[in-house]
């Protein structure tokens, strides 16, 4: 911020958390902040909306030709996809390397003809900061009743069968969603094609148990993945922007038939929010939510309120994703499906599972924390631009008020 203060970073494209997002939704930044998904930014490099004069890779391994990877050395993360993008487009790409190896650094995930200076130092980074506690899986009572809900209503529907595909995030819901989920497949002798990651142990262990026959992953969130990757070949490395852009020969999000994700806020026509509070300051980026949601089918597993406020609102705070690609949204207090998805009202009827109407469920929780939530405080000054997988402008964040 310091940086920012005295006009040597003009704004930042790209997540803007914890001080960060103040700085930003107090109008203090001196450009307009721009929040893209993954797929997005490789969009907008490749279409030359954005342009990377230097991009500087941190690779756990590398040869002096510039092939890197993320899977062997001391520093090993796991996929270094995320830097793709830049290697392939900026007009200067140096690789910084705590692990020099003879050409060639095999498997090279980030390719030497790309590459213009290798630089080694001392040492890149503490591998063991992958691991966070949104990685563990909840001890909510709560979370723990959403995530069981969510894997029920996958069986149920008949989505869970020999040869689907899912995806589910790091966070302590989704990771119980999978715990409860490997469970129900070995009971059912179901078998997935394919996992797509960002991979954690508990992923791995469905990988080595049989339960799937491969993760495609494009971000390790622990060390069981980054072992994982170096060392069976049906875990896989694969590029988050490449199969996550939208307009990319390699997007494959179609593909998944269910993914799992967290939300802000959700409203009754399952418009979500991912990048504010209710309040309207900026919370985090949107990384692969966007792209996610193109899945067979999409699950919103949030808590019915967070801090005494209601996560189901009349309208979002923020527009990150739009209503038409949310499917179901699992709470707490019951499973609201979206109309749209008649085949999945039908595929319930029968089931024992808690379907109610999104509206009932926002009405309830509302008598419990007293009412609706206050309208965010905002200004007439935009300070950040939320846009979509394809580049368009999808919604803004407004300076916010004291």
């Amino acid at each position: 911020m310091g940086l920012m203060d005295r006009g040597v970073v003009h704004h930042i494209e790209g997540s803007m958390n914890g001080p960060l997002g103040e700085y930003c939704s107090r109008g203090k930044m001196r450009g307009l902040g721009v929040l893209r998904s993954h797929g997005g930014r490789w969009q907008a490099i490749q279409d030359g909306e954005v342009h990377i004069d230097i991009a500087v890779i941190a690779a756990p391994c590398a040869d002096p030709f510039g092939n890197a990877n993320g899977v062997n050395g001391p520093a090993a993360c796991g996929s270094l996809n995320f830097a793709l993008a830049d290697s392939l487009y900026a007009d200067r790409v140096i690789v910084v390397t705590d692990h020099l190896v003879p050409f060639p650094a095999i498997p090279w995930q980030i390719q030497g003809s790309n590459v213009d200076c290798v630089v080694c130092v001392d040492r890149i980074g503490d591998p063991s900061k992958i691991v966070s506690g949104t990685t563990e899986i909840t001890r909510s009572p709560d979370r723990l009743l959403i995530a069981e809900w969510v894997a029920r209503f996958v069986r149920d529907t008949g989505i869970m069968r020999n040869g689907f595909s899912f995806q589910a995030g790091a966070g302590g819901t989704s990771l119980a969603f999978a715990v409860y989920l490997k469970e129900m497949m070995k009971r059912a002798g179901v078998k997935a094609r394919f996992i797509r990651g960002g991979s954690t142990k508990y992923l791995v262990q469905m990988l080595n148990e049989g339960l799937t026959d491969y993760i495609l992953d494009g971000q390790t969130f622990d060390l069981d993945g980054v072992s994982s990757m170096r060392d069976n070949p049906s875990h896989v490395a694969t590029s988050p922007f490449t199969s996550y852009n939208y307009h990319g020969k390699g997007f494959f999000g179609t593909f998944v038939d269910m993914t799992v994700l967290g939300a802000t806020e959700v409203d009754v026509h399952f418009n979500a929010n991912v990048v504010t509070h209710s309040d309207g300051r900026l919370l985090h980026g949107i990384g692969g939510w966007q792209n996610c949601l193109f899945a067979g089918c999409t699950i919103l597993a949030v808590p019915a309120f967070r801090d005494r406020i209601p996560v189901i609102v009349d309208e979002v705070t923020t527009l990150t994703g739009p209503g038409e690609l949310i499917d179901v949204v699992v709470t707490e207090r019951g499973i609201a499906i979206n109309p749209r998805r008649q085949d999945l009202l039908e595929a319930v009827k029968g089931k024992k599972l808690p379907i109610r109407n999104i509206r009932d469920i926002q009405r309830e929780v509302e008598d419990i924390c007293g009412g609706k939530p206050r309208p965010a405080r905002r200004s007439g000054q935009v300070v950040a631009a939320v846009k979509w997988v394809d580049g368009t402008l999808l919604d803004s964040v407004w300076k916010i008020e004291r």
